[in-house]
């Protein structure tokens, strides 16, 4: 990673301090993001969990839902984790949310319940090697459509998919800051440092339409 290269965190609710802190532990440089003029030289953001429909209001209270849209559209990496993940999804059922609207997937919010439901798993994910990783499910959504553009990147034993990616995005269900696993923020640098950052504010681009079942 360019070492002029900073990393936002989201901080306007929820689990931020816990992404700065994996991030420094790796040697990024992490900075809180609450305004727009705070987004203009990030290399790459990510979206924490916590209650969604709390970030998403202030985010409009913020002015923060357009720079961030189109930051995505222009190709800014973003990871988005648990409600991070909803922020990010083109489609949220049960209720229908208002979101940046970026990653073709529809997902359900607290699909397992309460949080006194919540639960920890050792997920496979191949993109981080072999070993399982210790995923932290909290009143966690999962994704039940990706369109044809989005790759998913790990599935419950069920078969429900629970992270994935499209291009420079990534959504996951679950709480990896929670974890002594830094493997998933470890991809997420990997991917912004591999990233071309020229015309972030430039033109929008849009992802082709259409959906598939997952």
């Amino acid at each position: 990673m360019a070492p002029d290269m900073k990393i936002g965190v989201l901080a306007l609710q929820g689990a931020f301090i816990e992404h700065v802190a994996v991030l420094r532990q790796l040697g990024a440089e992490a900075t809180a993001v609450r305004l727009p003029d705070q987004l203009g030289k990030l290399g790459g953001l990510i979206i924490p969990g916590g209650e969604s429909t709390t970030i998403l209001k202030l985010m409009q209270s913020f002015h923060l839902i357009l720079p961030l849209r189109k930051l995505a559209q222009a190709g800014l990496p973003i990871l988005g984790t648990c409600a991070g993940a909803i922020c990010l999804a083109r489609e949220v059922l049960d209720p229908e949310m208002n979101t940046l609207a970026v990653m073709d997937i529809a997902v359900r919010r607290n699909a397992f319940g309460r949080q006194i439901d919540s639960f920890e798993m050792g997920l496979p994910i191949p993109a981080l090697g072999d070993e399982p990783f210790p995923a932290v499910f909290i009143r966690a959504p999962v994704i039940e459509r990706a369109g044809p553009q989005v790759e998913i990147l790990a599935r419950l034993p069920s078969g429900v998919p629970v992270a994935c990616r499209q291009g420079k995005l990534i959504a996951a269900a679950f709480h990896p800051e929670l974890t002594d696993d830094l493997r998933l923020h470890s991809y997420f640098l990997q991917m912004v440092s591999s990233s071309d950052r020229r015309g972030l504010h430039g033109t929008v681009r849009h992802s082709a339409p259409g959906t598939q079942m997952v």
